[in-house]
């Protein structure tokens, strides 16, 4: 059993490691496959067609995977309990494994089955993470349970649309970037000026970042709002105008952060870069609903490639090496993958405001964002599967 071998078995000892390995995996594997499909054509055994599983993967596959490691790992620290591991773990990274192979075989399946075993996981997923939080009274982290709810609904909606329902075309994936991107600004405005702060501190810094207050409540209020108004009035001038809003006092929140002071050590400094793509995805997204300018197309990757792929990274390399024993420095190698991910990111934003060049960018960032996760693979896979320093 996992459990009685659970020495044996650093693997299911925490979430963090079963699920890092997954997101980077199959962010790395779904990307490649995406592009040569995209590239030469062909179809997958799915029910969705090439582009609408490529959304699916990244939004509902990739992204929660790296939320579960996260979170469940988050938990355990924020409310003192033991964390989630050995069978009941393993279970649900099967869940989630179960996912993905009736997502791509769907179309060889009962129409019923791959939304059924899809939604399985974030259902799971929340129903663990309640029973966490619920048992500690840790009341405050009960927002953290919001963004998955909306999460799971979104997912549920891409079926239906898929299957032929009346619901609103695209309604579901931008409202999955609306909760993703919520979870992350919730979540990032937590440890980043934290571990900021303590970083500075030890180093003698006399400016320190500000501490929360009233303008980041409004800040964060603006940009849920817009993103979850974008979700349903995606063409509304007035949500545009929110988002303008919204990006901006993001930006002047962030910039209270102090995080240029932080560029001596990737590992923290990264996280300042994965939440200003919030900033100009949220411009972005602005932009495009208010004028021709601004492709659609560049907001919704700045929140993708930008946030979502840089974020994950910094979240995965800084807690692997914490959980693990190890310094909480970057590496040459750390380094490199955030030198990777975030050219990917570049690349994919400037793709639709380039269209002579579209292609090469399209396969460069591709390329950049396969290499940066499969670095992660080859660099902290050993350490997610091996026990914790001594």
């Amino acid at each position: 059993m996992i459990e009685a071998r659970g020495r044996e078995q650093p693997l299911w000892s925490a979430a963090f490691r079963p699920f890092f390995l997954a997101a980077a995996a199959w962010s790395a594997g779904a990307i490649l496959l995406w592009i040569g499909l995209y590239m030469h054509g062909g179809a997958t055994p799915s029910r969705f067609d090439p582009l609408t599983w490529h959304i699916h993967e990244m939004l509902f596959g990739f992204v929660p995977a790296a939320i579960a490691g996260f979170l469940l790992t988050a938990i355990a620290n924020w409310t003192g309990r033991s964390p989630i591991r050995g069978s009941l773990l393993a279970a649900l990274a099967a869940l989630w494994l179960a996912g993905r192979i009736a997502v791509f075989f769907s179309a060889l399946l009962p129409a019923w089955v791959a939304p059924a075993v899809d939604l399985a996981f974030p259902a799971a997923l929340f129903a663990l993470a309640a029973r966490e939080i619920v048992a500690a009274r840790s009341w405050r982290n009960l927002m953290m349970l919001a963004p998955l709810a909306v999460l799971t609904a979104a997912d549920a909606l891409m079926f239906l649309e898929s299957a032929g329902a009346a619901i609103p075309h695209g309604l579901g994936w931008r409202l999955a970037i609306a909760a993703i991107i919520t979870l992350v600004s919730a979540i990032g405005g937590r440890i980043i000026p934290a571990f900021t702060r303590n970083w500075l501190v030890l180093r003698g810094a006399s400016e320190l970042p500000n501490t929360h207050s009233l303008f980041d409540s409004v800040s964060l209020a603006a940009l849920h709002t817009g993103l979850l108004a974008w979700a349903f009035f995606p063409a509304s001038a007035l949500v545009g105008a929110l988002l303008l809003i919204a990006a901006a006092l993001t930006a002047l929140r962030l910039a209270r952060w102090r995080g240029w002071a932080t560029a001596a050590e990737p590992l923290l400094a990264i996280l300042h870069v994965g939440y200003a793509w919030i900033a100009i995805g949220a411009a972005l997204l602005g932009a495009s609903i208010l004028t021709s300018l601004a492709p659609q197309e560049a907001a919704v990757h700045a929140f993708t490639a930008g946030v979502m792929g840089t974020m994950v990274l910094a979240i995965t390399t800084r807690v692997a090496r914490g959980h693990t024993g190890r310094r909480l420095e970057a590496d040459r190698v750390t380094a490199s993958i955030y030198v990777l991910v975030s050219a990917a990111a570049v690349a994919r934003v400037a793709a639709p405001f380039l269209p002579t060049l579209a292609i090469t960018l399209l396969t460069a960032s591709a390329a950049l964002w396969a290499a940066s996760f499969l670095t992660f693979l080859a660099a902290y896979g050993p350490m997610l599967v091996r026990p914790r320093l001594a």
